[in-house]
């Protein structure tokens, strides 16, 4: 290959690779501007302040008053934390698709009906609540991300001399999900006639995080006791920013068990599957005998305290 043919193959490889790169930027600016835009979507399809609420309220399966409309707590708290929109269609869709994925898949590699019926019910209630942790799981990211930010608009606001609900509202039109709409509801909410104190708590309350909780505390004792509320909020910023990499330097350190944990976990796992699809009749010849049933069942049982022992040796929280 001559130096013209690599010149021009470099040239072909950069453009195809900045086009790549102004594709992924024009899509990451795209989305940041529908989570920034979402609230105000929702602010136009309403016709005043108490129906933003309530629509927003109802968003995140709370009631009019700020309850929740399930009444399993785990469930309540699962769905708050999570962020997603409720909407019963869309779910009970969800649920129905799962169950159909489930049941077929399973019948068609068992051509079993009683265990396609068991996967379907467990994929059907499996499937939707490891969704909604998940979705914590990224939130309670977000959030741990995003509220250094959110405390530094606040203190610039202050600074500029603004009241503390009008820098509540300044975070919850200037940052995106999920901190832009907790501060966004917060602010309607103060609108609306709730006090500072409250409003705060239920911010606290919908996110379910900890740096939250600490935003909120530092609020009502500013409430009470008074003080400089600029100092507190920027000490609080760096506490937040500290914590944040305390959680990454334990994520570092605890990283050689979590992969030695995923490693010891899927590898049984891997070899049933390869041994089956290599040799149907490896397992099948036998899988009916009382002895290789208890000898599976109980080498699952095992491989699952194992994983406990694994995670609770790993699972460093601060």
């Amino acid at each position: 290959m001559s130096m013209a043919q690599i010149a021009f193959m470099i040239l072909i490889f950069t453009a195809v690779f900045s086009a790549g790169q102004a594709a992924a930027g024009l899509i990451t600016v795209g989305r940041t501007r529908r989570a920034v835009n979402q609230r105000l979507a929702v602010a136009q399809r309403t016709g005043s302040l108490g129906e933003l609420v309530v629509e927003l309220r109802k968003a995140r399966g709370l009631t009019e008053d700020g309850r929740s409309i399930f009444s399993w707590v785990w469930l309540a708290d699962l769905v708050i934390r999570s962020g997603v929109t409720v909407d019963p269609r869309r779910w009970a869709l969800a649920i129905v698709g799962a169950v159909l994925i489930g049941g077929a898949g399973a019948f068609f590699a068992t051509h079993n009906l009683l265990v396609a019926v068991g996967a379907a019910v467990a994929l059907g209630i499996a499937g939707p609540l490891g969704y909604l942790h998940f979705m914590a799981a990224r939130r309670a990211k977000g959030l741990s991300l995003q509220l250094p930010q959110a405390l530094e608009v606040m203190v610039r606001s202050l600074e500029a001399g603004h009241p503390i609900p009008t820098a509540i509202s300044l975070v919850g039109r200037e940052l995106p999900d999920p901190i832009g709409s907790e501060f966004g509801m917060a602010a309607d909410e103060i609108a609306y006639g709730a006090t500072l104190e409250q409003a705060v708590a239920r911010i606290a309350d919908r996110c379910r995080h900890a740096d939250v909780d600490l935003f909120a505390a530092a609020i009502r004792l500013q409430e009470k006791a008074g003080g400089n509320l600029t100092g507190l909020l920027k000490m609080l910023a760096r506490t937040v920013r500290e914590r944040h990499k305390m959680r990454l330097k334990i994520k570092a350190a605890s990283s050689e068990g979590r992969v030695s944990a995923y490693i010891l976990t899927a590898a049984p796992i891997v070899a049933f599957i390869f041994i089956n699809v290599a040799n149907r009749g490896y397992y099948g010849d036998v899988i009916h005998a009382r002895f290789i049933q208890i000898g599976l069942g109980v080498l699952g049982f095992w491989m699952l305290v194992g994983n406990l022992i694994m995670r609770r040796m790993i699972d460093m929280r601060i």
